[in-house]
């Protein structure tokens, strides 16, 4: 076997055994889990979230998750803890610790001075029986049946089984708090998120002589030629007013020609669907693309306030043809 053969062989088994790893812990998610949900969500001080190595650099992406969406939280290293950090923590906020054996030496005397302080554990262990564990107020179960290193040496199932738990536990707690799209944009001011987030539907829309309009009554024929000269992979029927009417997109038309229709004599209002879906030109772009992967489609008529056709967006067209935001924001 080639070496090159050999490495897609050993990923795609790498991504099967972390793939079912994950899949295994859908059924561990019980009332612990529910319970650190409300335990955090009551918290009137931080979630500090601590472990070391790997379990430190998942407990790290954790504390930004948690903080981009509403929890306040912050990284306490465990060694630096003994040394002084410790005293970040009070009796109001939750510590979440992280250590797939429970037995991890340089965690220990954190966790005992935690307790003394009178602070709720929280742990994420794949060893219910660890001291980990038994310190804990509430444990996350998130143990894997094997790591995907060969070995079962470098943490690879286990640290990838607890940045998953602790994404689900953030996306609870977004749940739980009703933290909306308003409030995301909050703590993402800059960057493309950012821009995207800020921008809104008539920031990226595509307009004037642009969209693929036919007027009501035109010829089917007439409508097809727009399609295939505008490119688009659909046509927009309006009436002499720009109230939008209907849609006929590519699709629709081999469906009609699969069914031997010439299309000879018919017009746009025979063959069109009538109240195609739209988004408003004041929709943030967020939003915009929610719908869209909801309702699988790429594009979106786009109207006004009274339904009168303003334009169309395509998903390209929100994160930029060729990879960049293409956004202009005052």
């Amino acid at each position: 076997m080639s070496s090159s053969r050999t490495a897609i062989s050993r990923a795609r088994e790498v991504l099967k055994i972390e793939a079912q790893s994950l899949l295994s812990l859908i059924s561990k998610v019980n009332g612990n889990f529910s319970r650190a949900v409300d335990l955090i969500y009551q918290c009137k001080g931080r979630v500090i979230i601590t472990g070391i190595g790997k379990s430190g650099l998942i407990g790290r992406k954790i504390v930004a998750t948690l903080t981009s969406t509403g929890t306040q939280a912050l990284f306490l290293h465990p060694v630096e803890g003994i040394h002084g950090d410790l005293g970040i923590v009070t009796k109001k906020d939750v510590l979440l610790a992280i250590s797939n054996s429970g037995e991890t030496r340089e965690l220990m005397p954190i966790i005992s001075s935690v307790k003394k302080i009178g602070t709720p554990i929280i742990s994420f262990t794949g060893v219910l029986q660890s001291t980990l564990a038994r310190n804990s107020d509430i444990v996350i179960d998130v143990s894997v049946e094997k790591e995907a290193c060969p070995f079962g040496l470098a943490p690879t199932s286990s640290s990838t089984a607890a940045l998953a738990m602790g994404d689900a536990l953030a996306i609870a707690l977004i749940d739980k708090r009703k933290f909306q799209e308003k409030d995301f944009y909050k703590f993402h001011p800059g960057g493309s998120l950012g821009a995207r987030l800020r921008a809104t539907v008539r920031d990226a829309m595509i307009t004037g002589d642009r969209i693929p309009r036919v007027l009501s009554g035109a010829a089917a024929r007439k409508a097809i030629e727009v399609i295939d000269r505008m490119n688009v992979g659909f046509v927009l029927v309006t009436d002499a007013r720009d109230q939008l009417l209907g849609i006929l997109t590519d699709g629709d038309v081999r469906r009609i020609v699969s069914r031997g229709s010439t299309f000879e004599g018919m017009t746009i209002d025979q063959v069109m669907t009538s109240n195609p879906k739209t988004i408003d030109e004041k929709a943030s772009l967020a939003e915009t693309v929610e719908f869209m992967q909801k309702k699988e489609i790429t594009s979106l008529a786009v109207v006004n306030g009274k339904k009168k056709l303003k334009g169309y967006v395509h998903l390209h067209d929100i994160f930029g043809r060729g990879g960049s935001v293409n956004i202009s924001l005052p």
